[in-house]
């Protein structure tokens, strides 16, 4: 059996509020960590009404906008499984990256099945908080990206841009792997 090689995909997304189902996903930003050059970006129409306000207040997001602008889910979701599907030849393996993962990956993997069928990602997930507990020995409470920013000293910053986000999140991947590797 051959193994497959890995190719590591940054994502991150902007939510209507906390859990896929009851709120929606807005955005939804993807770069190749190896690659940065090689990007997704897109929006979506949401699925019902419900928003925490704080949460449309940090992106600067307009419920009424994106029902008007993004995409149907199903489209959305096409088009990144696609865009996944892409990135990858059939002996590489498309792994997801998130920066507090859990929390991404829940609304990734909700919409995929929900939306598509099912997730190109299948159940490959590598949270960036973790790692970087893991090569630093550091709390939790110190990977925050702000205290990981201090540490790694990445040229990046986060702006609750999913796109940008998940570009600044793909350096700190690969910073908090190169301490992993010393």
């Amino acid at each position: 059996m051959t193994t497959k090689q890995e190719v590591f995909i940054s994502v991150d997304v902007e939510t209507a509020g906390p859990i896929p189902g009851e709120y929606s996903m807005l955005t939804l930003g993807a770069c190749c960590v190896d690659d940065p050059s090689r990007t997704f970006s897109c929006s979506f129409k949401p699925i019902n009404d419900n928003f925490v306000p704080e949460a449309l207040e940090v992106t600067g997001l307009s419920m009424e906008k994106l029902a008007k602008e993004g995409l149907r889910p199903e489209a959305a979701m096409q088009k990144f499984g696609d865009w996944i599907r892409s990135q990858c030849t059939e002996l590489e393996l498309p792994v997801f990256v998130g920066l507090n993962a859990p929390f991404d990956w829940s609304f990734v993997n909700y919409y995929f099945h929900k939306f598509a069928g099912s997730n190109p990602f299948g159940f490959t997930a590598v949270d960036i908080k973790a790692l970087y507990m893991g090569a630093t020995g550091s709390t939790w409470q110190d990977t925050r990206s702000s205290a990981m920013a201090g540490k790694l000293n990445p040229t990046l910053k986060g702006d609750h841009d999913a796109l940008h986000d998940a570009l600044y999140q793909a350096e700190l991947f690969r910073l908090a792997r190169q301490l992993g590797r010393r």
